[in-house]
């Protein structure tokens, strides 16, 4: 990975949308949703602190993520779709 989130930002890939419904019917492309879960890919170091302290995040690269519907800042990589946003954005960790 080439993208090294600074301070306590949080680079997330959004998992794929859902192709078909739960009975079996697909869906087009016009109707699927994004997703608000994703991958943790990157991590900052920390948020830094006014004493000057950093503190480290409470996230990890790998950690399955639930996201606000809209948030962040979408970028694109090498192909791929990406998210950076605070890690204060995050709303939970699955697991």
């Amino acid at each position: 990975m080439s993208i090294q989130p600074l301070y306590d930002n949080v680079l997330v890939q959004r998992a794929e949308p859902e192709v078909r419904t739960q009975g079996g019917l697909y869906l087009p492309n016009a109707a699927q949703q994004k997703q608000v879960w994703g991958e943790v890919k990157a991590v900052g170091k920390g948020k830094v602190l006014k004493s000057g302290d950093v503190r480290a995040p409470a996230v990890k690269v790998g950690d399955r993520v639930l996201l606000a519907k809209w948030g962040g800042n979408e970028v694109s990589w090498e192909g791929e779709d990406y998210l950076i946003l605070k890690e204060s954005e995050l709303l939970a960790v699955i697991g």
